[in-house]
């Protein structure tokens, strides 16, 4: 039986968790620590699909018809 992918739907848009290095970046960039980042739940069906852990910030890739890709950080919980 073939599991159906979240990710693979059109409406669902990209998910990816961060490394280290790009973590520090944005947060050097934005001027925030990352606890002040929005929050998502580690339930979250994409979050658990992509194999987030607590504590792992994901960077969620939109298209948009202004600014043509934004990006979106969300801080893991539990």
């Amino acid at each position: 039986m073939r599991k159906f992918s979240l990710l693979d739907h059109q409406l669902i848009p990209k998910h990816e968790i961060m490394s280290e290095d790009e973590l520090k970046s944005v947060l050097k960039k934005y001027s925030i620590d990352k606890e002040k980042l929005p929050k998502i739940k580690i339930v979250d069906p994409v979050i658990q699909e992509i194999g987030a852990q607590t504590g792992d910030v994901v960077r969620i890739s939109r298209n948009s018809q202004t600014a043509g890709e934004a990006f979106y950080y969300r801080l893991v919980i539990a």
